[in-house]
């Protein structure tokens, strides 16, 4: 008797197969989605905190002001509300200060930052620019007569 479909025990096999694949492919799935938006909302804290830094950076270079303390605030970016808040504590060397930005999005916990940036600032940002062409090796610029 030759038979032209599938036994009931084939069927059977192939159906726990898709039973044990099918979880384990919408679980991969679902990894990769959350993932994806973690490092999307990571990619976007550092570019808070980064713009944060460069906000300090003009500020001092402005005032020729940088005294340690605490500040925190709230900065819009791509379409939602970033917590953001920073610490300048001083260090053993004589006007240099250590800078510590901390980006959680609104509403989450912030003993749970989703980026932390740590940057060393001196708060005398006057540079000679002679001494800076050196270090770049660009020759210094002619002299007037």
């Amino acid at each position: 008797m030759s038979s032209r479909g599938f036994t009931l025990v084939e069927v059977m096999v192939a159906l726990a197969i898709v039973a044990i694949a099918l979880p384990a492919v919408l679980m991969a799935l679902s990894q990769q989605m959350n993932d994806t938006a973690y490092l999307r909302d990571k990619t976007i804290a550092q570019m808070v905190a980064a713009n944060k830094l460069n906000e300090m950076r003009l500020i001092i270079g402005a005032s020729g002001n940088l005294v340690a303390g605490k500040n925190n605030g709230v900065s819009p970016m791509a379409g939602r509300d970033w917590r953001w808040w920073q610490e300048t504590k001083t260090t053993p060397m004589d006007k240099f200060y250590r800078i510590e930005i901390n980006v959680a999005a609104e509403g989450e916990q912030s003993d749970n930052p989703v980026y932390t940036l740590t940057a060393f600032m001196t708060s005398d940002l006057e540079a000679d620019e002679e001494e800076l062409q050196a270090q770049e090796g660009d020759p210094p610029p002619p002299e007037e007569p």
